[in-house]
């Protein structure tokens, strides 16, 4: 699974990076314990009259489907697993329309060791960010008043099992995309379910690096770029 990642790239980056038309986002503070719950980057696909347009929103991490009571229910969805993301009436939708890229810049993964889960940092070896699939959806709050906005923009990041180089690690990765495959994700009116579930492999083992990091990791709290210095697996600073 993917329960938290770094994200320190300013929007002027990302919109460099993924080639976005129009952003809709202004200040963002580097973000080094990504939890669910927050405002994560989403690049987003749209069509017009104009044609098709790029843009960069911020959604909440935890996906609230369109028919749920209340918003709660994302708190157990920031993973979808691609192997069911058809079949799963939470997502089935969004995979044929609104899906999106969640960039970042690495994420954590807790491998057992000893009776303890020790906290590793999986990242480019380039340096590059990461293009997690994602999915995205809206929900309107009927206790919102007419002022307010009522409706909830929110997104999941889809899983698959994990390349040779995670799976000592954990058996699940998030599913990055490589960028010739962005514009193929991101087109709302590609409806092609077998070429889109084809996008959702392991990706390459060359394409990473990882290293232990500190188990201060463990709690959102800590937020800072302490974490991604690398550790001696045998300290435990928590």
């Amino acid at each position: 699974m993917c329960g938290r990642f770094v994200s320190t790239a300013t929007p002027d980056q990302v919109v460099q990076r993924f080639q976005v038309d129009e952003s809709r986002v202004g200040d963002h503070a580097p973000d080094y314990n990504v939890a669910p719950r927050e405002r994560i980057y989403a690049v987003r696909d749209r069509s017009s009259g104009e044609g098709k347009r790029r843009f960069l929103d911020l959604l909440r991490w935890g996906l609230v489907p369109s028919w749920a009571e209340d918003p709660g229910v994302g708190d157990r969805m920031i993973n979808a697993r691609a192997e069911s993301i058809v079949e799963k009436p939470a997502y089935r939708k969004a995979f044929g329309k609104r899906r999106c890229i969640v960039p970042a810049d690495g994420f954590y993964e807790w491998q057992r060791r000893e009776g303890r889960k020790q906290p590793t940092y999986v990242h480019r070896a380039d340096g590059e960010m990461l293009a997690f699939a994602g999915l995205w959806e809206a929900w309107r709050n009927p206790l919102s008043e007419a002022s307010d906005d009522p409706w909830l923009r929110s997104c999941v990041i889809v899983t698959t099992k994990a390349n040779a180089l995670v799976a000592p690690i954990h058996d699940r990765m998030p599913v990055v995309l490589g960028e010739s495959a962005w514009s193929t994700w991101l087109d709302p009116e590609n409806h092609d379910l077998d070429a889109l579930r084809a996008l959702l492999e392991p990706p390459p083992s060359e394409w990473f690096d990882t290293y232990p990091v500190s188990t201060l990791v463990n709690k959102p709290v800590h937020n800072g770029p302490e974490l991604l210095e690398p550790v001696d697996v045998a300290v435990d600073d928590s």
